[in-house]
């Protein structure tokens, strides 16, 4: 008899930080045998084929108290989740994650209404950068935009050039927030082909005011959450209004499971670029397999929730599925 050898396909994982879900299916030709899921059979090919799909999702997501500080002690058992409405069919892991390699993207406005704070913002975001990129370990992108967006420094880990990427950027002209947004999803977080799983994320410094982009909020978010971007906004507004620029910020937030911060005064700028850092590094992650899951490549929800009193949980609110 002949030795037939099996290779399974890759599970596939939605969430921040891991590849889309995806089928991926992966062949071994033998000769004199054919194999489907529903059995084998003889054939004259003498090809074997063997297909399986694997369906997984894995949310990264943060748990707080009725303080605002993170609670990193928590178990699976501590949450209830709902995939598309429906308990998942099974839990397949829970952890913290607090050590993953990040994939990192600040995207800087450089329109001119953003200009009295400009330089300390540049100044803010340099300081992040160093504390937060690890050599050899995470990478980051530094982009800017007013009416069109553009790159001042591809992925690298060296602090110094991510530095220099903000520097150069000079304030001036209309605002494509939405198109910023849409393009960095598109261009730099969705292609990852690498094999470990990362926290891809997006920093957004701006007034959240879009005048120029062709695309719209609604294609910017699910841009983001196809390519499982979590979405950190720091406003520029310093007026100490809610404006709509701010409402706009804090739903990018939302949608993706990130959050909205407001410094109105420039000092508080740096605490909020010190929040982002800590909670990268303060997230759990739970992977399930979702219930009457079909990849029909529709939109599924999200939902988890804490069985405990006084803990708030913040996750993205859904992913799209594959599509066959």
């Amino acid at each position: 008899m002949k030795y037939i050898g099996l290779i399974l396909c890759l599970v596939l994982t939605v969430c921040a930080g891991y590849p889309s879900m995806a089928q991926q299916t992966q062949a071994y030709v033998a000769p004199g045998l054919s194999v489907s899921s529903t059995g084998y059979n003889d054939t004259s090919t003498d090809v074997i084929t063997i297909q399986k799909r694997v369906d997984e999702v894995n949310v990264l997501f943060i748990a707080m108290d009725k303080h605002g500080k993170f609670v990193r002690d928590l178990k699976e058992g501590d949450f209830h989740v709902l995939d598309d409405h429906k308990p998942p069919q099974s839990i397949v892991r829970f952890s913290q994650q607090t050590d993953l390699p990040l994939q990192l993207g600040l995207l800087i406005d450089t329109s001119g209404s953003i200009h009295g704070r400009f330089e300390f913002e540049q100044n803010a975001a340099a300081g992040f950068l160093q504390h937060t990129i690890r050599a050899h370990y995470d990478h980051a992108f530094v982009m800017g935009f007013n009416t069109r967006s553009s790159i001042s420094q591809e992925y690298t880990d060296n602090v110094a050039l991510l530095q220099t990427g903000v520097h150069h950027l000079e304030d001036g002209g209309g605002t494509a927030l939405y198109d910023a947004i849409y393009s960095a999803c598109k261009t730099h977080m969705m292609n990852d082909d690498s094999d470990r799983p990362v926290r891809r994320a997006l920093v957004v410094v701006s007034d959240g005011e879009d005048n120029q982009s062709e695309h719209s909020r609604a294609q910017a978010i699910e841009m983001a959450q196809r390519a499982q971007v979590i979405i950190y906004t720091i406003s520029t507004d310093d007026s100490g209004l809610i404006l709509r620029g701010d409402r706009v910020l804090q739903q990018l937030a939302d949608s993706t499971g990130g959050r909205a911060f407001f410094p109105y005064k420039m000092k508080d700028i740096k605490n909020s670029f010190a929040a982002i850092e800590d909670e990268l590094r303060s997230q759990y992650v739970i992977s399930y397999h979702p219930a009457d899951f079909d990849a029909d490549g529709r939109y599924r929800s999200i939902q988890i929730t804490a069985l405990k009193k006084d803990l708030q949980v913040r996750a993205r609110t859904g992913y799209f599925a594959p599509k066959q």
